[in-house]
């Protein structure tokens, strides 16, 4: 069996629907996934054996590439061509060279 990291976000109680519920990531090798997870249970029960129940479920999930679950790709800024770095000294001395800069 693989291990994945898992992480668990804002696990709560609904009482309306008497489950545990967390927005829990799977982070598999450079991707992330997130699964909006929730398993019956009575309030009574421990945060721990949520948790585990939780992030079992989101495992199943994985597993199975099915159900609902967006994906976290990371942001790659894209390369600037053509453009010279910005000097603010040498833009003071083309500012001071316009027309027009002598006061009347």
């Amino acid at each position: 069996m693989q291990t994945r990291p898992i992480q668990l976000t804002e696990v709560t109680y609904n009482a309306a629907t008497q489950c545990f519920e967390a927005l829990v990531t799977v982070q598999d090798g450079e991707q992330l996934r997130r699964y909006a997870c929730a398993i019956d249970a009575p309030i009574t029960m421990s945060y721990r054996d949520a948790a585990d129940g939780l992030s079992r479920q989101a495992l199943r999930r994985h597993a199975q590439k099915r159900g609902l679950s967006s994906e976290v790709l990371r942001h790659v800024p894209a390369q600037r061509a053509g453009r010279r770095s910005f000097d603010p000294l040498r833009w003071l001395e083309e500012v001071m060279d316009l027309p027009g800069r002598d006061a009347a």
